[in-house]
């Protein structure tokens, strides 16, 4: 069977689920893990050069940075239910260990560093950006979790999105892989794929102005999709809810992109 080289197949039993390295992608800057945690089992790194945001997708797990242990963080069961996910951002350069309170699901999202001293940060969900965009089968539900006007990371930016079942969503489809702002700026990008039912499926598809790039991906549970450059549209299909983790980085923190101009018609209605 072919498969994109865009596409990261998850595993559907054991620990890890899905892992996207720069060397794996071919890029710079994002780094992504998923993990699915039994009752007490632990994940144990080094942040190294790299800042880190754990984002716990599902489930409630203690996280410990550098010997200080901030307990009993997630509050929902599962991705779709309408509740901001818990997360904690922690610099390059510390000890970290999660461990699991029951089962659960977590995103181990990474980049670059930076020079400039930064703090570890529990980022309460009360405080997350939550937000509707679009109209009609393009309406999306947005949840910021480290969005490019929060001066806590050097390069992350880190967003949750739900597009219900029939929608699309990254439409009209719109690129960030050019840096010239304020008009546009580069920025790597993951789609760590959730389906409801989970058998289900959605498709993504990446290209470029000149075709140059032109994939097209059926991704189904737990699937990664990665957007080193281009227009990086979705569709749900009817009768499954689509949920996604993005996770951006690029030479600066700031989010500007360009729609395809073919298709930026349908704004102006």
């Amino acid at each position: 069977m072919m498969v994109s080289p865009l596409l990261v197949k998850a595993r559907h039993d054991g620990r890890d689920i899905v892992e996207v390295t720069p060397e794996r992608a071919g890029w710079t800057h994002v780094g992504f893990r998923a993990l699915r945690l039994a009752d007490g089992e632990r994940e144990s790194l080094d942040t190294g050069t790299r800042e880190l945001c754990v984002v716990v997708l599902a489930g409630s797990v203690d996280v410990t940075v550098d010997g200080v242990t901030h307990e009993s963080l997630g509050n929902r069961a599962s991705v779709f239910e309408p509740k901001s996910p818990a997360a904690v951002y922690v610099p390059a350069g510390r000890q970290v260990e999660v461990r699991s309170r029951g089962r659960s699901e977590v995103a181990l999202c990474t980049a670059p560093g930076g020079e400039a001293p930064r703090e570890v940060r529990v980022i309460d969900p009360a405080t997350m950006r939550r937000s509707v965009r679009g109209k009609g089968s393009n309406t999306r539900h947005i949840c910021d979790i480290l969005p490019h006007d929060d001066p806590t990371a050097a390069h992350l930016l880190v967003v949750e999105v739900l597009t219900p079942a029939g929608h699309s969503s990254s439409y009209p489809p719109h690129k960030h892989d050019v840096e010239s702002p304020p008009a546009e700026t580069q920025l790597e990008e993951t789609y760590y794929h959730r389906l409801d039912p989970p058998q289900g499926f959605a498709f993504q598809r990446v290209y470029t102005d000149d075709r140059s790039l032109d994939e097209a991906c059926a991704v189904e549970d737990h699937d990664v999709v990665m957007v080193p450059r281009g227009y990086h549209p979705v569709v749900a299909p009817h009768g499954y809810d689509l949920y996604y983790l993005n996770v951006m980085a690029g030479p600066h923190r700031f989010w500007v992109f360009r729609n395809d101009p073919a298709h930026e018609w349908m704004l102006k209605g």
